[in-house]
């Protein structure tokens, strides 16, 4: 079981710990309830050093990346962030991921804990350019400061206008009184906020001198429970429930960051299913009779016929009522369908809404 350079400090401050992709992660501080409040109204941290970085560099980066991701990373320039995913050659999802453009030769790609072997071994096998590959997710710290008063409680730490910062920007710059650190507008919570990437050996000090700067701001410790109640709330998938190596981008709703104009892994087959048509759809539901949804649950018609799994599901803080994410077949996708969730052997009914389930 690996830690993060912050591990002491979650025990410390009495952190439940659990085992999440090989690390040893704070689940809940003072529970899943108060700290979701936290991050959606005001401002709290997630040690997400678990994450993984990995630096790609030389005149063919971006060939490379053009050629495995989904997304045209063509159209960043230095300092912006894009959302995209790594297409397997069977339809299905490596893993979903952020690429920073650093400069026109030298990227940063974030992927997920739980794959960044699988990750780093898949783009390797397309780099047969002498693409410089550095795997740096070891010796990097990330820090989520999230909430609508992250700028106001982070700006005594940096010259940087955080302000005025552009969703899925970034830069480069002291924060904290450290050299080089990654400041970016980015965050897995829908409710504003900062990412920030720094070396392990600054953890402790970039850490302590957050809680201080945000104490008038009553910012919190938060852990990954609260981040997956978050994430939900806005229908952001999760990587090994929402998609996985059998979902395709398209059936997943991320047709926008699956861009045909330029070749791709798998990219005429997924082309092809578009324009086809898919057979199943990822879908939001919230639960209209009493009930919560979890992973894997059947869901089903009014009949009784199977037509589909919750993939997601929790009862969602922000809106005191259980929502969940799942498959279903096509003729079940459209808004205000009622479908009926398998709970304990019981249909309990529901109904399909549009994302985010938090407006």
């Amino acid at each position: 079981m690996k830690n993060t350079a912050l591990t002491e400090k979650h025990i410390a401050l009495g952190a439940k710990m659990v085992p999440f992709a090989g690390y040893n992660m704070p689940v809940t501080y003072e529970g899943i309830n108060a700290e979701h409040a936290t991050v959606r109204n005001g401002v709290g941290v997630f040690d997400v050093s678990h994450m993984g970085e990995f630096i790609l560099k030389g005149e063919n980066a971006l060939d490379l990346i053009q050629r495995v991701t989904s997304n045209d990373a063509s159209k960043l320039y230095d300092g912006k962030v894009q959302y995209s995913c790594l297409p397997n050659k069977d339809g299905g999802i490596v893993d979903d991921l952020l690429v920073y453009r650093i400069d026109d030769k030298t990227y940063m790609l974030v992927v997920n804990a739980s794959n960044i072997e699988k990750d780093w071994n898949w783009i390797q096998s397309f780099n047969d350019k002498g693409i410089e590959m550095h795997n740096i997710s070891d010796k990097t710290s990330l820090l989520a400061i999230q909430g609508p008063k992250a700028a106001d409680a982070l700006q005594s730490l940096t010259d940087v206008d955080l302000a005025s910062m552009e969703y899925y920007s970034f830069v480069k710059g002291t924060f904290a009184g450290v050299e080089n650190v990654i400041i970016s507008a980015t965050g897995y919570t829908g409710a504003g906020g900062f990412e920030i990437y720094f070396e392990n050996e600054y953890a402790e000090k970039i850490w302590d001198l957050v809680f201080e700067a945000g104490k008038s701001y009553n910012i919190k410790p938060i852990g990954l429970a609260a981040r997956d109640t978050l994430r939900l709330e806005m229908g952001f998938c999760l990587y090994g429930n929402d998609i996985d190596d059998t979902t395709s981008p398209i059936e997943a709703g991320l047709g926008w960051i699956t861009k045909f104009s330029k070749p791709f892994t798998n990219s005429e087959a997924l082309q092809a299913q578009k324009e086809a048509g898919i057979q199943r759809k990822l879908v939001g539901f919230e639960m209209i009779d009493r009930g919560i949804p979890r992973h894997d649950y059947e869901i089903a018609d009014a009949d009784g016929n199977i037509i589909g799994k919750v993939t997601s599901g929790t009862q969602a803080p922000s809106l005191q009522k259980a929502i969940g994410m799942g498959y279903v077949a096509k003729d079940f996708s459209k808004e205000g369908t009622e479908v009926f969730i398998n709970i304990r052997n019981t249909p309990i009914k529901a109904k399909v809404v549009k994302f985010p389930f938090y407006k």
